[in-house]
C-alpha cells in the first residue's frame, strides 16, 4: 500500500531534486549529468573478496549520486527510478556488450533483507532493474528482471561493518528459488544492485547462482574474476552491473 500511495503522490505533487533538493524536479541537469555523465567503467574494490565477478559501475558514489541513491531506497523517491534504471542500463550494457554470445539479457537483482524491504515499503533494487529492462527493450536490447535470488537466513545491518565482517555476514544467506534454476539457461545473466562497497552483496549472489546452475549452460555470460567463480557442475561465470560503486573502486583501472 505504501509503495502504491507513494507512486501515485510522486505523479501529482511537485518533486525537489533528489541530489540537490532544487525545487519543482526530481532530478536537475546537473544531477543528470552527475549520474550520466561519464562512461560506465569496470570497477573493483580492494582487496577484492575471492569469487566477485566483474562489475561495472555508471558513477562513483560520492556527492549528487548518493544523494540520489539515498532518496530513493531510504526516502521512498520512486519517481528516481527512471533515472537510476537509466544509469544501470549504461552499465550493463558496457559489460554485456563485451560477450556479444546472444541471448536475451536476464537482469537478478541481489535482494535486500526482508526487514529492510518491510521498513522501507518497497524493493528499491528491483524497481532499478525493472526501469533498466525498460530502457534496454527501449533501446532494442532484449532483457527481462528475473527475480530468482531470496535469502534462506536473517543477515545483519550491514552499515556498521568492515569488509571482513560483511563478507561473513552475507556467505551462505542467499540461494535461488527451488525449481526456477532453469530460468538461468534462458540467458546472460547479469547480477545488478543499486551500490557497491566492498563486494560482499555481489560476491554470495555470485555463489548462490554457481551453486544452483545445473551445467555450464546455465550462467552463461563472461567475466569472472578468479578461478573460486568455477561452479561444480562446470564452468559457470557471471558478470555484475550497479549504479554507484565507491569512489575508490574507480581509482585505478585494473582491467
Amino acid at each position: 500500500m505504501r509503495g502504491w500511495w507513494q507512486d501515485f503522490t510522486d505523479l501529482v505533487l511537485p518533486a525537489d531534486c533528489g541530489g540537490c533538493g532544487r525545487a519543482r524536479t526530481a532530478l536537475c541537469e546537473p544531477c543528470r549529468g552527475a549520474l550520466y555523465g561519464a562512461a560506465p567503467r569496470r570497477v573493483r574494490p580492494m582487496p577484492a573478496p575471492p569469487g566477485l565477478p566483474a562489475v561495472h559501475a555508471a558513477a562513483p558514489y560520492a556527492d549528487a549520486v548518493r544523494a540520489v541513491l539515498l532518496a530513493h531506497k531510504e526516502r521512498g523517491a520512486l519517481a528516481l527510478a527512471g533515472a537510476l534504471g537509466e544509469a544501470l542500463a549504461r552499465a550493463v550494457c558496457a559489460g554485456a556488450g563485451a560477450y556479444p554470445d546472444g541471448g536475451p539479457l536476464l537482469l537478478v537483482p541481489v535482494p535486500s533483507a526482508r526487514w529492510a524491504t518491510a521498513a522501507r515499503g518497497h524493493d528499491p533494487v528491483r524497481r532499478i532493474a525493472l526501469a533498466a529492462t525498460r530502457a534496454l527493450r527501449r533501446d532494442g536490447v532484449p532483457a527481462r528482471v528475473l527475480p530468482v535470488l531470496r535469502q534462506r537466513r536473517e543477515v545483519a545491518d550491514q552499515s556498521g561493518l568492515d569488509a571482513r565482517r560483511r563478507l561473513m555476514n552475507l556467505t551462505g544467506a542467499l540461494h535461488v528459488v527451488p525449481g526456477r534454476e532453469r530460468l538461468l539457461a534462458a540467458g546472460r545473466v547479469v547480477l545488478v544492485d543499486d551500490l557497491m562497497t566492498t563486494g560482499a552483496s555481489l560476491t554470495e549472489a555470485a555463489r548462490a547462482l554457481r551453486a544452483a546452475a545445473p551445467t555450464e549452460r546455465a550462467v552463461r555470460a563472461p567475466g569472472a574474476e578468479s578461478p573460486g567463480s568455477m561452479g561444480s557442475g562446470g564452468k559457470v561465470r557471471t558478470q555484475a552491473a550497479v549504479v554507484a560503486a565507491s569512489p575508490d573502486s574507480f581509482e585505478i583501472n585494473r582491467n
